[in-house]
């Protein structure tokens, strides 16, 4: 059983309706399904932090988490 829909209106750019319109076109779903995608991303997702962001962005970087877990950096500190 699906949800009802109710009707909103907006007014879009042209560069942003011609994105929207190809975007539709090469997911193979409609224009106002993406709205929608994009509306409860941007509405109902918790906020994330700035560390949680760029942990995500970085998870494939190779390394220490943190520098104080090499001795050389750390080396004569608190000396």
């Amino acid at each position: 059983m699906s949800k009802p829909m109710h009707t909103a209106s907006f007014k879009l750019t042209q560069q942003i309706d011609d994105a929207l319109t190809a975007l539709a076109r090469r997911r193979g779903a409609s224009r106002s399904a993406l709205v929608r995608e994009a509306l409860a991303a941007y509405t109902l997702d918790k906020p994330r932090s700035i560390t949680s962001a760029v942990d995500e962005l970085s998870s494939d970087v190779e390394g220490p988490p943190d520098l104080s877990t090499n001795p050389n950096y750390m080396a004569g500190f608190g000396k």
